[in-house]
């Protein structure tokens, strides 16, 4: 599979935003602040590392017309001139005494003159990245506006996933997928947790990722900690071993998990796989734009229990998937969110087939007009042996 194009044209970004805008004008809102990573970059393209600080503050005001315009440490200004963006403001950071306030609250008095209402992403799955205090002085020196959550605004716009997001997210699962089916050649009995972790890891970036941020797993004959960092447990034969992969390309995410033995596995075992890959497979065979993540998640979890499943702990059976390994929404039995053509979504049906025994399965799709499409090489129905 050839790799798509590096990046977004700015069409994309003039379609994200002008799809916000109608969204913002139906819920009289004359701008959104934002201030976190990712939303930031969803309507910008501004794409650093440099976020992994936590010094400065970065502000993007999303007006009700127009451009967005950004309100930045001048650190960032040639990164952010290089994306579609004209309007940016900077200030030499960090300076505690006004980390760029005065700038931001200029700029929303401006823009905030109509229904003088500011969106600020406020939900769940939503957090303020900016000093608590900076934010209260907003508010304090902008009395006749009022700051209301704007949560959906964003949520819906991110949810979908244009064709160029979908190819990016689709290409880095096809160079999962095949780190995944040369596994065999990486891993033996005898390595360590680190040893294996590493050699896996180390694969993937040379078949092309750009990162492997979400690296987890576990082994052992059986485990119920799936989300902890390797140790220097030697691998023995009869262990499992799991391995859950957030890996990106261009700024988009793969996260699917794949479970092996090495040499053989236990009767308990294989029939705890076979069930939650049966469990993939009702959500695969229902999943269609019109269908709730409330009815997906029943689809799964009636496998689940048939299987025997004595429990599920992670609390939901798959999420959405785009620039973050997690996004909106969840699989759950309440979410009841309406799944529609262009959302990328992960299945993931997990058990406990005995008490402190876990098993996960984990597919990558998006949502077409007749159905889902796999993005992530379907595993094999029985567990792998290597």
């Amino acid at each position: 599979m050839s790799a798509p194009d590096r990046g977004f044209s700015e069409a994309e970004f003039q379609r994200r935003t002008s799809g916000a805008q109608e969204l913002m004008a139906n819920a009289g809102l004359d701008a959104i602040l934002l201030t976190t990573e990712f939303d930031v970059q969803y309507f910008t393209g501004f794409f650093t590392p440099f976020w992994q600080s936590p010094t400065r503050p970065w502000f993007v005001i999303l007006p009700a017309q127009g451009k967005p315009i950004a309100i930045i440490p001048s650190i960032g200004e040639a990164t952010m001139a290089d994306t579609w963006i004209s309007d940016i403001r900077t200030w030499s950071a960090p300076q505690p005494e006004d980390d760029g306030i005065s700038l931001l609250t200029e700029a929303l008095a401006d823009v905030a003159s109509s229904h003088h209402r500011v969106g600020v992403p406020s939900g769940h799955e939503t957090h303020l990245r900016m000093p608590l205090d900076d934010f209260s002085q907003v508010i304090q020196r902008l009395p006749n506006l009022e700051f209301v959550d704007s949560t959906d605004v964003v949520k819906t716009m991110r949810m979908t996933k244009s064709p160029a997001e979908i190819s990016k997210i689709a290409h880095i699962c096809s160079i999962v997928s095949a780190s995944f089916e040369n596994i065999g050649e990486l891993l033996r009995v005898g390595m360590t947790e680190r040893d294996a972790f590493r050699a896996f890891k180390i694969d993937l970036l040379q078949r092309g990722a750009d990162d492997v941020p979400y690296l987890v797993g576990a082994t052992g004959p059986f485990f119920d900690n799936v989300i902890k960092q390797p140790t220097d447990r030697v691998i023995t034969p009869g262990d499992l071993i799991m391995f859950d992969t957030g890996s990106k390309w261009d700024g988009y995410s793969s996260d699917f998990d794949r479970y092996f033995a090495f040499g053989h596995a236990s009767e308990g075992a294989k029939a705890a796989y076979e069930t939650v890959w049966n469990a993939t497979e009702a959500g695969l065979e229902m999943l269609r734009p019109g269908v709730t993540t409330t009815e997906l998640w029943k689809a799964m979890a009636d496998v689940l229990v048939a299987g025997g499943s004595q429990g599920n702990s992670v609390g939901r059976l798959g999420h959405g998937l785009g620039m973050q390994v997690t996004e909106w929404p969840s699989n759950t039995e309440s979410d009841d969110t309406v799944i529609t053509e262009g959302m990328v979504l992960t299945l993931e049906p997990g058990m406990s087939w005995a008490p402190g025994h876990m098993m996960l399965h984990e597919e990558n799709v998006v949502i077409e007009a007749g159905g889902a499409k796999l993005l992530s090489n379907r595993a094999d129905p029985q567990i792998r042996l290597i």
